[in-house]
């Protein structure tokens, strides 16, 4: 990070400084990097290319500004753009129609069809089924004495449940699994050159499977989320094909990418906070806040973007049409002025818990965090009472280097 230099009375002064993933550090622990910020440049354009707000108050406000924009067709300038001219690779229309990247009215034509499979009585109606996965992953490892939190119970947990919710066919999960991980890098605002065409093949295989899967629903009709959507599709033209398979795309990628991370990181938390571990142990009266405060604590989204479409006033920064914003998930979760002075602590008893904003806000509030939320509170809990001897087998797991959606690739643990 650049230097932050003090006069001789002691004020800091900004040399330089912003937001820089490229710092030593920061994908194991960009917190540090994220307080800085907050407390010099709470909004700066940063080197990246975007502008990065760091404070809760102002992310919180540009989540839930209705005048702001999530399509990237008004942007001026796109943080990847340089890199995919250069690889002679178009933007492309890709995912352009999924509801995580489209304005009213086709958002909320198109996010009223999906929602009403995430309503709070629904999701609630899941959660035997929940145990009863949880339950079996955990009788799996329970003789080896070990196991890998991501790879035996983070994964295949919420991977199993919304391919049940959508009734996808079986497919190889291992397959699906290193095809999303390779797909999501594509929402990173810094793309690696050399990544570019894995990332085009996973998207192709993504698609691929996705519309055989549309196809094969459309012959085999059943009640489930992805019958509804075709049915939608078919009385009209509520949902263009391309609307449909990009939705679809979607919730299967965020119907578990999210929820992978949240297990993974908040298991992590936990176990490095044995105080807290012990509490979640003992209270299970704890157990809906304690995943609020997971979520708050390490957020498995780091960041939400925005574009202004006209030019506006934020923190002392004119901010231009065209410009893109990425409104720090992460640090606003850890903001002091919000959630105290103890911010940078994990309190599995904070009030204030539930206000974090790792699901974003407005109307583009993460359409299944009532799911995540669920499977975590099952996942969780159970984990760290059925094996009251669970420790990290590696006092320092392997991140997977992403800035958006942060998590470990491995948690390997020993029971």
């Amino acid at each position: 990070m650049a230097e932050v230099v003090h006069d001789e009375a002691g004020t800091a002064s900004i040399a330089e400084i912003g937001l820089n993933p490229f710092a030593p550090g920061f994908f194991d622990d960009p917190y540090a990097q994220y307080r800085a910020l907050r407390a010099v440049a709470p909004v700066h354009q940063s080197p990246i290319g975007p502008w990065t707000v760091t404070r809760y108050e102002d992310c919180s406000g540009l989540l839930r500004d209705p005048t702001l924009s999530v399509e990237a067709r008004h942007a001026t300038a796109m943080p990847r753009s340089a890199v995919l001219e250069a690889a002679g690779i178009e933007r492309g229309e890709r995912g352009s129609r999924a509801m995580l990247n489209i304005d009213p009215p086709d958002h909320t034509r198109i996010r009223r069809l999906a929602q009403q499979a995430f309503t709070p009585r629904r999701v609630e109606a899941l959660v035997p089924r929940v145990q009863a996965l949880v339950d079996g992953m955990l009788d799996t490892v329970a003789p080896r004495g070990e196991m890998d939190v991501i790879a035996d119970l983070a994964f295949p947990l919420p991977f199993a449940v919304i391919s049940e919710m959508l009734g996808m066919p079986e497919h190889d999960r291992t397959e699906l699994r290193g095809w999303s991980h390779t797909l999501v890098k594509s929402l990173e605002p810094i793309v690696v050159p050399e990544e570019l065409p894995a990332i085009m093949d996973a998207g192709d295989h993504i698609t691929e499977h996705v519309e055989a899967a549309i196809a094969w629903k459309r012959r085999h009709p059943a009640d489930d989320l992805l019958s509804a959507l075709i049915a939608a599709e078919e009385e009209g033209d509520r949902l263009s094909p391309a609307e449909l398979r990009d939705q679809v795309v979607l919730l299967y990628l965020a119907g578990h990418e999210t929820t992978v991370n949240l297990i993974g990181n908040g298991t992590l938390a936990l176990l490095r906070h044995p105080d807290q571990l012990a509490r979640l142990r003992a209270e299970p009266e704890l157990d809906g806040n304690a995943v609020e405060e997971l979520l708050r604590y390490d957020s498995p989204v780091q960041f939400s973007r925005r574009v202004a479409l006209a030019d506006f006033e934020l923190g002392g920064a004119h901010v231009t049409a065209g410009t893109f914003l990425f409104t720090c998930l992460g640090a606003a979760n850890r903001d002091p002025e919000h959630f105290g002075p103890t911010a940078e602590q994990l309190d599995l008893h904070r009030r204030e818990a539930p206000h974090h904003i790792s699901f974003g806000g407005g109307i583009h509030h993460c359409l299944g965090a009532v799911l995540a939320r669920a499977e975590a509170r099952v996942a969780v809990p159970t984990l760290v009472r059925r094996f009251p001897r669970l420790a990290l087998r590696d006092e320092t797991p392997r991140w997977n280097g992403r800035m958006v959606l942060r998590g470990v690739d491995e948690l390997p643990v020993t029971f």
